[in-house]
């Protein structure tokens, strides 16, 4: 049975950065940049938390945080009740880290020397590391792809993130603090990660997971903390965010011809019918058609389609993405 207690707590967290706006060549004056603005959430074990935003949202800012690499100017964060900053060391324990995934590694050493090497540093009995890194060679397939035997320069970009996984997994910390740990990978590697990363979390392990990929996101995350600006805009389920937006989808029609024109005034009279956006591609037409009922009207659609004698390719109903939310969401606070 796993435990639902709250792993990690933030409480009023703000960081600020003081920069040099550039005036010629030598002068410039100061300016205070506001990485965090007061963010407060918490993450449960057994929780995967997705902190979704774009470049520059604080995103990496709060997992520094968290992991004692950076001081917060104001706030406090807690991980299993200690303080990131009061109790570092206790913290430090506690997390498993994964940054950029090819900072911190010896080139000139490979894949299972760095895990002996980061296991000395700290301080696993050489027999327990010896078996735990045996375990996250095989859990991340690192033995199938050579990692044991083969330098880490050598290393392909999926097998350094698998490399820096197992690193965070090293401690068997109950907390991971993931910062965007399928950037740059191919899809083989990405999805490795994701499931082993759910994985993790049934076992009961707390996981704070940043990504700018809607996509990942909605599929890794049980929750989800929308951050832009420094600010948390809005948080809940994938589900509970998308409820958020108006109750509009998409009926996307993809067209074997170029002009359209004709058709477009007959769809826009259909009643319950929103918007129409057309997108060109080669000899192909795409039709977006925005409606709060397409079951109700995608017979009239169709009917107009072919009424004009354009030839339907391919037709399908798109529910909101949380794209759509982010979209809508930091449109409405801005």
């Amino acid at each position: 049975m796993i435990a639902m207690g709250i792993a990690i707590e933030v409480h009023n967290l703000v960081k600020r950065y003081v920069t040099k706006e550039r005036r010629g060549l030598i002068k410039g004056k100061k300016r205070v940049v506001e990485a965090l603005k007061g963010i407060s959430f918490s993450v449960k074990y057994g929780e995967i938390v997705g902190l979704l935003g774009p470049n520059g949202a604080g995103k990496t800012t709060t997992i520094k945080i968290l992991a004692t690499l950076l001081l917060p100017d104001e706030g406090e964060a807690l991980v299993e009740g200690y303080d990131v900053v009061k109790e570092a060391n206790e913290v430090r324990k506690r997390i498993g880290l994964m940054l950029t995934v090819e900072k911190g590694f010896y080139g000139k050493l490979t894949g299972r020397e760095n895990l002996e090497y980061f296991a000395a540093l700290y301080n696993i009995p050489k027999k327990i590391a010896r078996k735990r890194i045996d375990i996250l060679m095989h859990l991340l397939e690192l033995d199938k792809l050579g990692a044991s035997d083969r330098l880490f320069e050598e290393f392909s970009l999926g097998m350094k993130a698998r490399l820096a996984l197992a690193r965070a997994l090293l401690r068997d910390p109950p907390v991971l603090l993931l910062d965007e740990p399928t950037l740059g990978l191919d899809p083989p590697s990405a999805r490795k990660i994701r499931s082993l990363v759910r994985e993790l979390a049934k076992n009961g392990k707390a996981i704070l997971y940043t990504t700018h990929n809607m996509f990942e996101a909605e599929i890794v995350c049980d929750r989800i903390l929308l951050i832009d600006n420094g600010v948390i805009v809005a948080q809940g389920t994938p589900q509970e965010l998308k409820d958020r937006i108006p109750k509009l989808r998409t009926i996307e029609l993809s067209l074997l011809a170029r002009d359209v024109t004709p058709a477009l005034e007959a769809l826009k009279s259909i009643e319950l019918i929103n918007d129409v956006k057309v997108l060109q591609s080669d000899e192909m037409t795409i039709l977006k058609i925005l409606t709060s009922k397409p079951e109700d009207i995608v017979d009239d659609v169709i009917q107009v389609i072919t009424k004009h004698g354009y030839e339907i390719k391919r037709l399908r109903i798109e529910e909101p993405t949380l794209e759509d939310v982010f979209v809508y969401i930091t449109s409405r606070t801005s």
